[in-house]
């Protein structure tokens, strides 16, 4: 009797679950690309200041290469208020590339670059409706806030694990998170934690408009980062290895309107607070504190087959001399950027160029991190770009941009020994004028294959600190580049 009662248990186990699951509808979608590049300089400094001896060794070679990634994202809806959403982004890769070490961290993704080489999951959370409003509970996209400008990792960088609360009140929608940024407690996989708080953690307040024409929203960030407390920060005067801790705050509101056939977006951010609040005095500085501004206004016309736009950009830089204040990102630390969903040209602050490439370096005074960088997110910049484009049938868009960007601050240089804090700044701030022409052919209503072409007249931002290699009679100097790329995409 005893083996009837558990094998019907188990049948009725098996039929409760069978039921749950016959409920289930699974929703896929996703996106996959192959893409070709070309570059003709892989450095904008010209090489032979670095060869003295040997003028005809020019290592500033090219580079091409095709790359790929195939993306899928999938939701297991078990009722119309409740789903599991997953995404995951797998071979990753340069075709016949080099697989990267298994440590190799991925700014664009929840897993490492080798994972994403495999197969790398980034998003895994449940979304639930309920009478009181939307929960979300898991990894999630980050810094994913108002336009494509200023999200720091946004929809295609690294996700986090979080809890969001949406309500709605009318056509406004009330938002909360909290998000783990980084967990350094003791457990299973930090077994060498001796203290606590070292984590980071990060809060969000938001409230967002909704009306026929317009979304506006403003944003509420606190950033309470005490990794540093452990770790400690490295000056770049080399003033020794300080436990600190960084409690920053930013306003961000933000705005979406269309007005017949013009749509203009346009965002804001504040940033104030404290980069860094030592634990000890070593450095003579009780505190580093931020007060750092970006903005970003939008604008694209549509009149028929021909469509005009423009973008302006500014990133407050961080005045080199200034030593307990970060007016902007700086060579300490990356406080306000464009963000890694906005590429607004094929070379100059692409994320793209430098998540593939490796980053296009320019000319620079040792340490490391005074090195001067044409790809990757925005930062200490004033930018301008102009757009002109063609729809002749509805297969085709030719598109033809032309962007100007110079720095905000110029750069310090800081050299040893410590505890100093001199340095040189960068001679010069511009970082240059490009030109961009892409044309998209529209194959199927699912796929499409762009050709584009980039030529970059490289600034004297990119010369660094010029007087650097005087005694020995060089100047530091800096070449042009081009680039050339060809992508096929499907989306499902």
């Amino acid at each position: 009797m005893k083996k009837f009662w558990l094998v019907l248990l188990s049948l009725g186990l098996v039929m409760a679950f069978s039921v749950s699951a016959f409920a289930v509808d699974v929703k896929v979608s996703g996106e996959y690309y192959a893409a070709g590049m070309y570059l003709n300089k892989t450095t904008v400094a010209d090489p032979l200041i670095y060869n003295v001896g040997h003028p005809a060794e020019r290592a500033n070679p090219s580079t091409a290469f095709f790359y790929q990634r195939l993306r899928v994202g999938t939701d297991f809806v078990v009722s119309p208020s409740l789903k599991l959403v997953t995404r995951f982004d797998a071979m990753e890769r340069i075709w016949g590339g080099k697989r990267s070490d298994p440590g190799t961290s991925d700014v664009l993704s929840a897993g490492t670059r080798a994972e994403n080489e495999n197969i790398a999951f980034d998003l895994c959370y449940i979304d639930y409706t309920s009478p009181i409003g939307k929960f979300i509970v898991g990894y999630y996209k980050d810094y994913d806030w108002g336009t494509i400008f200023g999200n720091k990792y946004g929809a295609n960088g690294m996700s986090n694990g979080q809890i969001a609360y949406v309500v709605p009140i009318g056509p406004v929608y009330i938002s909360a998170n909290i998000i783990k940024e980084t967990d350094r407690s003791a457990s299973a996989v930090t077994p060498g934690a001796s203290t606590t708080d070292q984590d980071y953690d990060s809060y969000r307040l938001a409230a967002t408009y909704k009306a026929k024409n317009i979304l506006a929203g403003l944003l509420f960030l606190w950033e309470r980062d005490a990794t540093g407390k452990a770790n400690g920060l490295t000056l770049p005067s080399g003033a020794g290895l300080e436990p600190y801790l960084l409690n920053a705050y930013a306003l961000t509101p933000y705005f979406k309107a269309t007005f017949g056939p013009v749509f203009v977006q346009g965002e804001f951010a504040w940033g104030f607070g404290n980069a860094a609040k030592w634990e000890d005095d070593y450095t003579g500085m009780a505190k580093i504190s931020i007060n750092s501004i970006s903005a970003f206004l939008d604008a694209t016309a549509n009149f028929g087959m021909f469509y005009v736009g423009g973008s302006f950009a500014y990133l407050s830089g961080d005045d080199p001399d200034t030593n307990d204040k970060l007016e902007g990102s700086g060579n300490l630390l990356a406080v306000n950027t464009g963000g890694l969903d906005w590429n607004p040209c094929l070379i100059m602050f692409n994320n793209d160029i430098t998540y593939w490439v490796g980053g296009i370096q320019g000319n620079g005074l040792w340490p490391a991190n005074s090195y001067t960088e044409v790809g990757g997110t925005m930062k200490n910049a004033w930018f301008f770009q102009g757009r002109v484009g063609v729809k002749p049938t509805p297969h085709w868009d030719v598109m033809l941009s032309l962007s100007y960007a110079a720095a905000d601050e110029k750069p310090g240089h800081y050299y040893y020994p410590p505890p100093q804090l001199y340095h040189y700044n960068n001679t010069n701030g511009t970082y240059g004028t490009e030109i961009d022409v892409t044309a998209t052919y529209k194959i199927t209503n699912n796929l499409t294959y762009m050709l584009g072409a980039g030529y970059l007249f490289t600034g004297d931002y990119y010369k660094g600190y010029e007087p650097a290699y005087s005694a020995y009679g060089l100047k530091n100097e800096t070449d042009d580049n081009y680039m050339l790329i060809n992508k096929l995409t499907l989306t499902f």
